[in-house]
């Protein structure tokens, strides 16, 4: 069959859409604070490297430049997602188009995704997941463009998207093994068998083998990551859970997506497009099987909601203008009122009293404000993971400034997280710190061989320093994180004087063991 999508690519209405999505980024891009995954984001870019103990290079690439090209303000750190953000909302416009749909479906699609809770939370954030939103979708447009018009260099392009994806998250190879699974067991299989695809296969291997390098030359590292995942976070997830979440994190995108993903296996016009709608149904029923996160699963949404967009537009007839009007309200005005909860726009005050009022009225939405703890909080934990950093780095900066100059050459600040080491790394300059030391996470990799202080400013989430006690003259809480709203409230600064030989020893072990998890 001939491809027909030519008549108009739509670029200049898509763009309004790009537009409204920057818009609402640059809303919140400098509000409450660098979230702590941004902190340890923004340290791998001064140590770049083919791998890392919690994620691929891409990340720490990005953070490289933003260092040193838009300089290390909170602004600047938010600059990519927001273009990849806004980027991922011109693909979901042009696989609508390539779909078949025009602008309505084109709106309904690109709004969904805009306003989704899902999307508004997690793409302004300095973190792998708005990324790996972005190559997921790249990834199946490139595919049905590829059907549409039996252009090759689609398929070329596939692998060096799957490529940099992986580079990107591990968990764009559950999307790649779904979405061959779906080609295969639809009637588009004969894209798996082309030579095309083959070498498209390869140019993937090869832009991830460097990672596969390093993982091999490290004790892989992802294999221990995946491991302490799954057994302190994942185990505790409730499958029961996770699926009611999947219909609620969208808002009233949850029409558009179901829509989606019934069209594609029902409707006439996109039957060629089935194998997007199987790819889902394998990645949500291996995430359900593992207890994943809920985010896992976002990526999926973005190809539904263009093919639920596409589906709208085919049952409001272009006259019915006051039905259209309707579906598009739908899709905003209900998502509006999550959006507080989500996207930081609003000063922390009004933030606090808006999600007090919101989760004593609507119920269904208290699972945004459970943490990892399984708790309630005042905030949500993305938010909560936001605020203090910089009072536990002044803070831990008064301790060590008292302290005379010939006992601050002693001293070494060891920092329990990579939240804390990473706010170390980021302000500690700003207050005359020395290079913090850190063994969990990545921090192990550039740690010291080996540490002889006298004085040891130790900062710790749990306020257990009874390991160091018995090799110290004397063990004092000098200071602590004291903001109640803060994930680090609590956060203990222990002032441990007169330190044994016996530190270096249990030092050396201990960096041992995580360098070769």
């Amino acid at each position: 069959m001939p491809y027909r999508n030519r008549k108009s690519t739509y670029g200049n209405f898509i763009l309004i859409f790009v537009g409204i999505k920057i818009l609402f980024n640059l809303l919140a891009i400098n509000h409450f604070g660098f979230h702590r995954d941004e902190l340890l984001h923004l340290a791998l870019g001064n140590h770049l490297a083919w791998g890392y103990k919690e994620v691929p290079p891409f990340i720490a690439l990005l953070a490289n430049i933003i260092l040193h090209v838009f300089g290390n303000s909170l602004i600047a750190t938010r600059i990519f997602p927001t273009l990849f953000a806004a980027v991922m909302v011109w693909f979901a416009g042009k696989l609508v188009v390539e779909m078949g749909g025009r602008k309505m479906a084109i709106t309904i699609a690109c709004l969904t995704l805009i306003f989704s809770p899902a999307f508004a939370a997690s793409d302004y954030l300095f973190q792998p997941v708005i990324f790996d939103q972005f190559w997921w979708l790249l990834a199946a447009y490139l595919v049905v463009r590829y059907i549409n018009t039996k252009n090759n260099l689609n398929l070329y392009l596939l692998g060096v998207v799957v490529g940099v994806g992986l580079l990107n998250k591990y968990t764009m190879a559950f999307f790649v093994v779904s979405l061959i699974i779906g080609l295969l067991l639809s009637r588009q299989h004969r894209v798996i068998l082309s030579r095309q695809f083959v070498i498209s296969a390869l140019i993937a291997v090869m832009i991830f083998l460097p990672n596969a390098i390093w993982q091999a030359t490290h004790h892989m590292p992802i294999v221990t990551h995946m491991g302490k995942l799954a057994k302190y976070q994942l185990d505790g997830n409730s499958r029961t859970d996770f699926i009611i979440q999947q219909f609620l994190c969208n808002g009233t995108g949850l029409f558009v997506w179901i829509t989606g993903l019934l069209a594609l296996f029902l409707s006439y016009r996109l039957r060629k497009y089935l194998f997007l709608g199987i790819a889902y149904l394998l990645v949500f029923a291996f995430l359900l099987k593992m207890h994943g996160k809920i985010y896992y699963l976002f990526p999926a949404y973005p190809m539904l909601f263009a093919a639920g967009g596409y589906m709208i537009e085919s049952w409001i007839r272009k006259k019915w203008l006051g039905l259209r009007v309707v579906a598009i309200v739908i899709v905003i005005v209900p998502n509006l009122v999550l959006f507080p909860l989500v996207l930081p726009f609003l000063s922390l005050q009004q933030t606090l009293s808006y999600t007090a009022a919101t989760a004593k009225r609507l119920h269904s939405v208290r699972f945004l404000m459970t943490w990892e703890d399984r708790k309630q909080h005042p905030l949500t934990q993305d938010y909560a993971d936001m605020l203090s950093w910089e009072e536990m780095v002044s803070k831990t900066a008064k301790v060590y400034h008292s302290l005379s100059p010939e006992e601050q050459q002693q001293t070494v600040i060891l920092a329990d997280n990579y939240g804390e080491a990473g706010a170390f790394v980021h302000f500690g300059p700003k207050y005359g710190l020395p290079q913090i030391v850190s063994l969990d996470s990545s921090f192990a990799l550039w740690a010291p061989a080996s540490i002889t202080p006298q004085n040891l400013i130790y900062v710790s989430d749990d306020n257990d320093v009874s390991d160091l006690t018995p090799l110290a003259a004397s063990t004092t809480r000098a200071d602590g994180v004291t903001n109640p709203l803060a994930r680090e409230f609590g956060t203990g600064i222990f002032l441990i004087k007169g330190l044994k030989p016996q530190l270096q020893q249990i030092y050396k072990k201990v960096l041992n063991e995580r360098l070769s998890e």
